[in-house]
């Protein structure tokens, strides 16, 4: 568990950059697998999700621990997961990249999105995923299922080390989702890399720009040329940005 806690100014300024340009930031520093890999977004029109980690873990279901009536206990870590992740934070449930059961459906979902969390993940499936697709809040799955969790999921352990989607997720952690996916920042990281993405975002803004007008890509993107340069200054004192 870290002891980071995400800043708003940090938060606003993840909100506007992509999963394409914080891939790029971590492998520079030699983070090559952080991205989630087999979940899609269910409401792909919504804003970017941003939060920090808050985690559940699922193993393979048995018969002897898993029937219906485990719902009447209110300890369930199902339940408690929905009720209890913090505010502005990400749920981010490891299911073993099963999608053959769900992890949860629209009912817990939209209680989850009115408690205030910043989004949801799950490398196993969600039931009523056209509802869930309705809500604001973006939610991250990989594919739709109709049978319950228990059929395939016993959900377990919260707020611990988790695996979702091949990535190591720990408490804390910083997810950021837009319509590619899902990357997950490590805590310790986020601030620093920030700018820099900003920065990143910045300058391909101004690469579609010249791209439209016919230009080459060779010594724009990247940028090795220095007349390139002069030209981006140039840009962002005319733009303002």
């Amino acid at each position: 568990m870290t002891d980071y806690i995400l800043s708003d100014a940090t938060r606003a300024k993840l909100e506007g950059v992509s999963t394409a340009s914080v891939a790029t930031a971590l492998f520079k520093r030699g983070l090559r697998n952080q991205f989630i890999q087999g979940v899609r977004r269910l409401n792909p029109k919504g804003a970017t999700m941003v939060g920090q980690a808050f985690t559940l873990r699922h193993i393979p279901a048995r018969e002897d621990r898993n029937g219906i009536e485990v719902f009447r206990n209110r300890d369930h870590p199902q339940r408690v997961a929905i009720e209890t992740c913090p505010t502005g934070h990400v749920l981010v449930m490891d299911a073993r990249g099963d999608a053959r059961a769900a992890t949860a459906g629209s009912i817990l979902i939209t209680r989850l999105a009115l408690r205030g969390a910043a989004g949801v993940v799950s490398d196993g499936g969600f039931r009523d995923a056209a509802g869930i697709a309705a809500l604001d809040m973006p939610a991250y799955c990989a594919g739709p299922s109709a049978p319950t969790n228990l059929t395939l999921h016993e959900a377990l352990d919260m707020n611990i080390p988790v695996a979702c989607g091949g990535v190591a997720v720990f408490p804390g952690d910083v997810l950021l989702g837009d319509g590619d996916g899902v990357m997950v920042i490590p805590a310790h990281l986020a601030d620093e890399i920030v700018h820099e993405c900003a920065e990143m975002e910045l300058y391909e803004d101004f690469v579609l720009e010249t791209v439209h007008t016919g230009a080459s890509i060779l010594g724009l993107y990247p940028m090795t040329d220095s007349e390139h340069q002069a030209r981006f200054a140039d840009w962002r004192t005319s733009t303002g940005r």
